[in-house]
């Protein structure tokens, strides 16, 4: 996703629109809307990619019903009877021409508007545009007819329905475009003339490309949400299937199929570890201890620190620092993805939401988590963190300037949440080669020069 746009969705009210990058950094005082922009990018994936309708409700994230999510304007404004949001996003194709690989970037938009069935939030209509042509359906949970679709080139737009034939031959679950227009039922809105053939092959184009949007959806799996607190360590682990979870339960026996199925890329895994693990300070080794021969017995996952002249004892995760319990599942789950994307019937998600990666470290280790997030973070692996560490950030942005990874300023957006009475606007800030903040208001520069005057003047009064 290259952007998303929110109106009347919770304290969002005013149609805006916030960049994405590889890597997305959100900052803000809290309570500012970070967490729901999140979800709101998962639940535009599921309604985009197959889903009828998101679970506003779903871990990590809990928006409540309707009337939670909904924007209220206070006083006599009430609350808003729709919400909107939606993404621009590119479809990448890549052919080989003998030894010439050509890349093209054709943008397309997804946009959904959210409507009340009850207490719940749910899709009443959706609309797929690119190059200027689009395809609207207006959703319904009527089974005994067809939805009107709305559709529109240059030249003019019109309503129709779909033919009874593409409907019936689609479950409600997988409904979705391309649709084939019933010419019966078509209505010139708005003046338009009659399409022409060139109108009607303007829309067979679009549903094609809708088509393969879907397709490319349905090939991957749903973003990867974290939650801000993972799980707590165990003395001992029982083997359990391995599925992943927001609090990364599931990391232990993740090592230990590892482990068992694979030396090779457990040597891998485990090398990558380590060295994020010496870089911040945390750990120098990460050890599986099993109490048998066989992956069905339990056992331990252990790490060690390294003196200036000897090792220091292995000691059980849950007898170190919290921080290392806290951070390994998000390192862990970029880490594997990076190294062997398909393994173990894993697919490498396109998008990672982690809410407070840097819960419980220190600064030097919070700023090896961003060195990380520059390393792993690409056009296909986005990276959207939300975080009250300026060590991470600023890390970010020295590893750009001194070109330390592959990551150009470009690829780098940081959106700075600033609350304006009861709304939030979002400020997309970009980065430059040398590393600073370009077009930060005046409510940013505010927030973190006070931090720092007052960091500095702490230091001078107790020097002196």
């Amino acid at each position: 996703m290259d952007e998303i746009t929110l109106k009347n969705f919770r304290c969002f009210r005013e149609e805006q629109t916030a960049r994405l990058a590889p890597l997305t950094l959100l900052v803000g005082e809290n309570s500012t809307g970070k967490t729901s922009f999140m979800a709101m990018i998962r639940a535009l994936w599921d309604v985009a990619y197959g889903r009828r309708a998101p679970d506003f409700k779903e871990e990590p994230y809990d928006l409540g019903s309707f009337d939670e999510i909904a924007h209220h304007r206070g006083g006599r404004g009430g609350r808003a009877e729709t919400f909107e949001a939606g993404f621009a996003a590119r479809r990448r194709e890549t052919r080989t021409d003998r030894t010439l690989k050509i890349v093209t970037d054709r943008p397309y938009r997804f946009d959904v508007e959210f409507g009340r069935d009850g207490a719940a939030s749910v899709p009443v209509s959706r609309r797929f545009s690119c190059d200027d042509v689009w395809i609207e359906e207006a959703l319904s949970d009527d089974l005994n007819w067809p939805s009107p679709i709305f559709w529109g080139t240059p030249n003019g737009d019109w309503e129709g329905k779909i033919s009874v034939e593409s409907f019936l031959s689609d479950s409600e679950s997988s409904r979705s475009w391309p649709f084939d227009v019933d010419p019966g039922s078509l209505k010139a809105r708005q003046g338009s003339e009659s399409p022409t053939v060139e109108d009607w092959e303007l829309l067979r184009r679009l549903s094609q490309t809708s088509e393969e949007v879907r397709e490319f959806g349905h090939r991957k799996p749903r973003p990867y949400a974290s939650a801000p607190v993972r799980s707590k360590p165990q003395r001992t682990y029982d083997p359990a299937h391995t599925t992943r979870d927001p609090e990364g339960d599931y990391v232990p026996m993740y090592f230990a199929d590892v482990f068992f199925q694979d030396k090779e890329k457990w040597n891998e895994l485990k090398e990558a570890l380590e060295k994020f693990g010496q870089e911040s300070g945390l750990f120098d080794e990460i050890s599986v201890k099993s109490f048998g021969r066989k992956a069905s017995e339990p056992f331990q996952v252990q790490v060690r620190k390294f003196g200036s002249r000897i090792k220091g004892p292995q000691r059980n995760l849950i007898d170190v620092g919290y921080g290392v319990s806290q951070v390994l599942p998000i390192v862990t789950e970029l880490l594997r993805d990076r190294l062997f994307p398909v393994v173990f019937d894993y697919i490498t998600p396109p998008i990672f939401l982690l809410q407070q990666p840097e819960v419980h470290l220190h600064p030097s280790a919070q700023a090896a988590l961003g060195t990380l997030f520059c390393q792993v973070a690409k056009p296909e692996r986005q990276l959207v963190v939300e975080t009250h560490s300026d060590h991470l950030l600023d890390r970010a942005r020295m590893d750009v300037r001194d070109g330390t990874t592959r990551l150009k300023s470009e690829d780098v957006s940081i959106l700075f949440f600033e609350r304006k009475d009861l709304d939030v606007r979002i400020h997309s800030l970009r980065i430059d080669e040398e590393g600073n903040i370009e077009g930060a208001p005046d409510g940013y520069r505010k927030f973190f020069l006070e931090e720092t005057a007052r960091s500095l003047w702490k230091r001078q009064s107790i020097g002196a």
